[in-house]
């Protein structure tokens, strides 16, 4: 399996999930919060705070496939480097308010570390171009 296709699936799979937990955050808020790791959730009102982070993880998942889909392969790697911050934050978030610590690391951390990971992938990926450039040059 080549680089590209690795990182195509990685990146079409991160886009998957994060889509899938967005849209779960607004479909049935209070189910999907007891999975995130906190320690207690907003209720009644508080509740719409829900919502945003199901808006927020759904636009992370387009900003994702957009990117995937145009071919903007190096945009989408910086791309990926910053949203790596939300899980990371995620994380941080879930640890300081006393939730689970398996939860903090095993979801949001690990969640982090892979779309990191995707992202170097990808910023290390050449051009197609160099790659030919580079294959011409070698047979002269």
């Amino acid at each position: 399996m080549s680089l590209k296709h690795l990182t195509t699936a990685l990146a079409a799979t991160g886009a998957a999930f994060i889509l899938y937990i967005g849209l779960s955050y607004l479909i049935a808020p209070q189910a999907t919060a007891a999975d995130f790791g906190l320690a207690t959730w907003p209720q009644h009102d508080g509740a719409a705070f829900l919502a945003v982070k199901g808006v927020r993880d759904v636009a992370t998942g387009l900003v994702i496939l957009a990117l995937l889909l145009t071919g903007q392969r190096r945009a989408l790697g910086w791309a990926m480097a910053a949203i790596a911050f939300v899980p990371a934050g995620d994380m941080v978030i879930v640890l300081a308010d006393g939730g689970s610590a398996g939860q903090a690391c095993g979801v949001h951390g690990a969640t982090a570390l892979a779309v990191v990971l995707t992202a170097g992938l990808l910023l290390r990926e050449r051009p197609v171009r160099a790659v030919r450039a580079a294959a011409e040059h070698a047979q002269v």
